[in-house]
């Protein structure tokens, strides 16, 4: 039961986030503070990992190293979605990965294409997230907007909720 839990877990996050390109990124620093920074998510559909490519010198891979545990936070104004995974990170050269996710876009970042020697992949296996779910489009925000002046439980409308994504189960609070 619970791995069925933990799929339609993951069939909810992947469809909060899908859409949403740039996530913000967040590692621990070597002297403990928590740095952020904006990364695209390389792989369209959400199953439990999630990928990002960056430069091998980049200060987040000493970071990673340091120190795996990281966070993925996606939020979608238009959707009133808001996604937070919580995983462990870890640096992957992997030329056949590089090659199923290349996108023309990278090439920005990487001139020298698929087999530029400085291009790297992120791998994060997710342990947990939390998402807010709200009424989306002017409709729903209005409608939400009167359920609160009117209820004492405008929250009836969105959704929150937290789950670990090694069991399916909710992480305890």
């Amino acid at each position: 039961m619970q791995a069925q839990d933990r799929q339609q877990h993951i069939r909810q996050l992947a469809e909060l986030i899908r859409g949403v390109d740039v996530a913000m990124f967040t590692t621990v620093a070597v002297d403990g503070r928590l740095v952020s920074r904006p990364l695209g998510t390389q792989q369209v559909e959400f199953d439990g990992d999630l990928w990002f490519v960056t430069a091998a010198d980049s200060p987040k891979l000493a970071e990673i190293a340091a120190n795996p545990r990281v966070n993925v936070s996606y939020a979608s104004a238009s959707k009133n979605t808001y996604v937070s995974v919580a995983g462990r990170a870890r640096v992957v050269d992997d030329r056949a990965k590089v090659e199923e996710l290349w996108s023309p876009a990278m090439k920005l970042f990487f001139p020298g294409g698929k087999d530029d020697p400085d291009l790297r992949l992120i791998h994060v296996s997710a342990e947990s997230a939390e998402y807010w779910d709200g009424p989306s489009g002017l409709l729903g925000k209005a409608l939400y907007f009167v359920m609160s002046a009117v209820t004492e439980e405008p929250g009836s409308l969105s959704d929150n909720g937290r789950v670990d994504l090694k069991t399916g189960a909710p992480p305890p609070r």
